[in-house]
């Protein structure tokens, strides 16, 4: 198996309001006109939306809300205050900031947020690490990649 991420499943219980914060709020554009999934081209993976009733059923699982802290995803920032404009535009669009932009032990910036289904997101800035112009994270400053 190689080692690499393609795709990213939200269970959502309300798929018109999960693609309504994800498209009109976060500015996101669809990558398919079927009405029950929505995918979202990311560099390198896809995030799709999913009735989650229909993705338990797909999976062979029972039905379950799931608990926002059970996993995280992570939206890089390039810049420090990046990670502020997108914590603010997530509440804008009917998210949640359930942790403040702070300064980080290692170095970073980072915050968290909930989309309007509990799914939580980092959003962070790592000097660390370098995210290229078609938004592709890889380790080491972006002087060093």
């Amino acid at each position: 198996m190689e080692q690499r991420l393609s795709l990213v499943t939200l269970g959502v219980s309300d798929l018109a309001r999960a693609r309504a914060f994800y498209e009109q709020g976060l500015g996101w554009q669809r990558g398919n006109t079927e009405d029950e999934v929505a995918f979202y081209q990311l560099p390198g993976l896809v995030l799709a939306i999913w009735d989650r009733a229909e993705l338990a059923a797909d999976a062979g699982v029972p039905e379950a809300a799931g608990a926002p802290a059970s996993f995280a995803l992570a939206y890089n920032t390039r810049t420090h205050d990046e990670v502020v404009e997108v914590l603010n535009l997530a509440r804008e669009a009917g998210g949640t900031v359930t942790k403040a932009a702070t300064e980080t032990e290692w170095g970073g910036f980072s915050g968290y947020f909930t989309d309007p289904e509990g799914h939580l997101w980092e959003v962070a800035f790592n000097p660390f690490w370098s995210v290229d112009v078609t938004g592709h994270t890889a380790f080491g400053p972006p002087d060093a990649v």
